[in-house]
């Protein structure tokens, strides 16, 4: 769908239409999220990749996701207070 064409949507279809590009900017943000702690935590956890994990490395893995995500989470919300602070400011 091109510009001219979303000219022309009622209100009701441009709010459907900006509902689904934002649950498809929330999914393509959520697949970055695991794409990025996946790649980050085999770094740090996996010296020696094989077939399977080892006790250490699976511990490794669950306590680096859980920071990395806690991280995320504590950025994620500062960022939102941020921009809450500065529609409220307008």
């Amino acid at each position: 769908m091109d510009l001219l064409q979303t000219t022309n949507l009622t209100g009701g279809q441009k709010e459907e239409l900006m509902e689904q590009v934002k649950q498809q900017i929330a999914v393509a943000n959520a697949q970055e999220l695991l794409t990025k702690m996946t790649e980050k935590c085999f770094k740090k956890c996996i010296l020696k990749p094989g077939t399977s994990l080892d006790n250490s490395e699976q511990k490794c893995v669950a306590m680096c996701m859980d920071r990395y995500m806690d991280a995320f989470n504590l950025v994620s919300k500062a960022y939102s207070n941020r921009l809450q602070r500065e529609r409220n400011r307008m």
